[in-house]
């Protein structure tokens, strides 16, 4: 069988932490590196990054440039969506500004994708938050609806009876680091 690729989305410039949140550190490792690392731990295969603010070099990981990233998280997610294999039968989704994500929430959207589903979402207190699990059927259509500063929330909420809701609140957090403060809550 082949693997589910990962898609880590590290475009963005930071604007209210001051820097962008790829070169974060967090515990003596970068948040990209730390994405790229839950991703394989996860057994995604490739695993992918999406960069525009900062140039980044990512050990184990495709590094795509995204030109247009100052458009919105949106442009990320369709310059990742473009650069995956043709033989990708699916995909997870992360977010480089959510650490407490674990190898074991992202491995939860794999199976429940193994048992039929064409969507997973990792979901905390019941409310639906990332990491996301797309099959390739729907790839053109998240694409689509991927604009602006929205992922693939817009094809979520259009697509309810696709989606798969995974619980994940007993081994991941979905906590971003948007600010200064974020970061030293969690560097602590």
């Amino acid at each position: 069988m082949r693997r589910v690729a990962g898609l880590l989305l590290a475009a963005g410039e930071g604007r209210r932490l001051g820097r962008p949140k790829a070169l974060v550190e967090l515990g003596g490792e970068r948040l990209v590196d730390r994405g790229v690392r839950l991703l394989r731990l996860a057994g995604c295969g490739p695993v992918l990054v999406v960069t525009g603010a900062a140039p980044v070099e990512v050990i184990g990981a495709v590094v795509v440039p995204n030109p247009q990233w100052r458009s919105g998280m949106g442009s990320s997610l369709r310059a990742g969506l473009a650069a995956l294999p043709p033989e990708c039968p699916g995909v997870v989704i992360a977010l480089v500004d959510q650490p407490l994500i674990t190898p074991e929430a992202v491995r939860r959207l794999i199976d429940a994708y193994e048992a039929g589903a064409p969507v997973a979402v990792a979901t905390y207190e019941g409310k639906p938050r990332n990491p996301v699990l797309i099959a390739r059927e729907h790839f053109a259509a998240v694409a689509e609806a991927a604009v602006g500063d929205v992922g693939a929330r817009d094809f979520l909420r259009a697509h309810p009876e696709l989606v798969i809701k995974v619980p994940c609140d007993d081994v991941a957090a979905p906590d971003d680091i948007d600010t200064p403060e974020d970061l030293a809550a969690h560097d602590g």
